[in-house]
């Protein structure tokens, strides 16, 4: 399942490119949601759009030797622009409540599958492609609270990180047992998914650290 590439472009099958497009969507929404939140230019709103949806992809790319995936696709960057000219468009208000966290866990589910499954093309070790997933599903939003001065996902105890590190498992085990792509892809993604879903639903997280502050 971790053919040699020989400097030739992978191509990850359809339902590998709808994960890839379905996670910019929702992650260039999220971006471009704080930046009208905070009431700032279109200019502001398409480059949060951008970041956020394809920080994560970028990251994974330049680590694993790939053609960084939104230069070489021309319908990543539209999908962003579109995005945040929905955005741009629309009250916040519509945008509100849970849906948004919802779908967004769609998107972190989908692109820790799509991280590792790209990882695990290229060549990379089923831990390191792990690791792939988890940067994919994630690295967007840090990229993006940092720059807005929010509080990163990384510093919240929910279940977020938790949930891609799910997914990305499952879709490396399941493609070292060999099973049917779609169906580990469409198993992994679920189940991140589902984890996700149920941290939102019932505040779910990990324990904090428990030892005393020296000093």
């Amino acid at each position: 399942m971790n053919p040699a590439i020989d400097g030739a472009e992978v191509i990850l099958t359809p339902l590998l490119d709808w994960l890839d497009l379905l996670g910019v969507a929702v992650f260039a929404l999220s971006g471009a949601l704080i930046a009208a939140k905070e009431k700032q230019t279109i200019v502001t709103v398409v480059f949060f759009a951008l970041v956020t949806g394809v920080g994560g992809g970028t990251v994974r790319d330049l680590l694993i030797g790939a053609p960084v995936f939104w230069i070489t696709d021309p319908w990543v960057a539209a999908v962003c622009l579109g995005t945040a000219l929905l955005v741009w468009l629309t009250p916040t208000r519509w945008w509100e409540g849970k849906l948004l966290d919802y779908a967004d866990g769609v998107g972190l589910a989908a692109y820790a599958v799509l991280g590792s499954a790209k990882a695990l093309t290229y060549g990379v070790a089923p831990v390191p492609a792990i690791l792939m997933g988890i940067v994919t599903g994630t690295v967007g939003g840090i990229i993006r609270d940092v720059i807005a001065g929010r509080p990163s996902i990384l510093m919240r105890p929910e279940l977020y990180v938790t949930a891609a590190a799910l997914s990305a498992s499952l879709c490396v085990l399941g493609t070292w047992l060999e099973g049917p792509r779609a169906v580990v892809w469409t198993i992994a993604a679920l189940a991140g998914l589902v984890l996700r879903s149920a941290a939102i639903r019932f505040n779910l997280s990990l324990p904090a650290y428990g030892g005393k502050a020296e000093g």
